[in-house]
This record gives structure tokens, sequence and C-alpha cells, in this order.
């Protein structure tokens, strides 16, 4: 049975944390990488762990070329970036917008940055460690509000629109590799409401069975990418396994 390599990026957030620990103890990836800003305060044994400022391509294209220097395909490669709150510029906080009054530049940028240009970055240099002979999955956390045709709510326009080029992203990048890199299977994944920092001054309005914890969201996710294929690709689907109208 093939065992590919696997790369987390954005391994320092608690599903990242989650995720390598689970793809560490299933046995079933050669080596697992795990990339962030900043190194973990503990880390796993037999995981190997770098930091890399995904902000700045240049680190990204090295970082890869590492990766594909040392050997082996990878069969999959999961990035964890993206952001719905945080402290801008001056202490700034950055809320999702509730009406449209709300929107300013600096929240846009800031959504758009982190949501669809960073992954950007990086879908473009690991597809070069994922084509090869074997299937291979691509997977970003998306969210279900990105769903144009979905959205019946309104509002939070940073959040929903970075997440809505995100998955335009997937869709075009799928075209491409179906030319290019038959192998690579791209994914869009809405994980639920998970009980992390991202969800957390949302959480009050959420039922206590709908905040999933990061053990479940991920297994979730690992149990429903084997059953994707690239063929039938790109994937919009949710923790469940349904799928999410773009």
């Amino acid at each position: 049975m093939f065992k590919g390599n696997v790369l987390v990026i954005g391994a320092s957030g608690g599903i990242g944390k989650t995720l390598i620990k689970q793809l560490h103890e299933s046995g079933k990836y050669a080596q697992v990488y795990a990339v962030s800003r900043t190194l973990p305060d503990s880390k796993m044994d037999g995981v190997e762990y770098h930091t890399v400022d995904s902000e700045n391509e240049n680190s990204i294209a090295q970082y890869c070329q590492e990766l594909k220097q040392n050997g082996g395909q990878f069969s999959l490669v999961v990035c964890c970036i993206g952001a719905l709150h945080a402290s801008g510029a001056d202490n700034q906080k950055i809320m999702p917008e509730k009406r449209l009054e709300d929107i300013n530049q600096d929240q846009l940028s800031f959504y758009f940055t982190t949501n669809v240009i960073l992954p950007a970055l990086w879908l473009k240099h690991v597809e070069a460690l994922l084509k090869g002979a074997e299937p291979a999955k691509l997977v970003f956390f998306s969210a279900r509000v990105g769903s144009i045709s979905d959205n019946q709510l309104g509002g939070w326009y940073g959040y929903r629109s970075s997440k809505a080029a995100l998955n335009m992203l997937i869709k075009s990048a799928q075209i491409e590799c179906q030319r290019r890199a038959k192998n690579i299977c791209l994914i869009s994944y809405h994980p639920g409401t998970v009980d992390t920092e991202l969800s957390k001054p949302f959480q009050s309005n959420v039922p206590k069975r709908k905040l999933f914890t990061t053990d479940f969201t991920v297994t979730q996710l690992l149990k429903i990418i084997p059953n994707l294929t690239a063929e039938n690709g790109p994937h919009y689907v949710d923790w469940q396994g349904s799928v999410i109208p773009w």
C-alpha cells in the first residue's frame, strides 16, 4: 500500500494540532510535516516541524522546494489558514460586519489576505509536491457561509466574500489540475462550528450538540476524504460529508 507524505499548513491552531496528532497516529503516512508561523510549545515525536512566514512567498517557495528535494510524493496537504476575527492595526477589533455601514477597507483587506491570498500562495507551491502517479488530496478549510446560493441571512461581508473567493480559487485550480496534474483532488471543507479561538465570540448562540470538538471534526474529515476523487472534483462538503452548493 502506498504511503505518501502529508503536510499540515497552519499547524499551530486547535484544528491543526489535532490533525497532526491523528495523522501521525494513523500510521498511514510516510512522514508528517507541520508548518506554522511559530513552533508549538510541545512537539510530537516523529513529526517534522518547521516555521514559515505565509505572508512571504519566497519563504513558502523555498520550503516547498526543500520538501520536494527530500523526495517522496505527498498524498495529502491540508491548509488550515483562516480567520473570522482578530485585533488589527492600533488594536482595532476585526469582527464580522452586521451592516453595510460596518464595511471598511482595512477589515476587507485583512479577510482577503488571510482567507484567500495566503492559501492561494500555498496552493501555487504545493501542487508540485502532490503531483504524481498516486492519488493525492489538497484540502482547504472553508465555511458554509462561503456558499453564494446558500446565503439566506446576509451580513458578514468580508468573511463571506473571502470564503466565496477561496471556493472559486479551488474550483479554478481543479480545472487546471485536471489538465496537468490529474491525480490531485481539491476539497473545500466546512468543519462546522468548532470549539477553537476562531469561534469563541460566537459560541453563545450555538447549541451544545452543534459545537464540535477538534477531535470530532478532524475525525470526520479523515473519514470523508478517501471517498472523494479528482475526476469528480472539486468537492465542497461539510463535516457530515454532505455536499454544499457553491
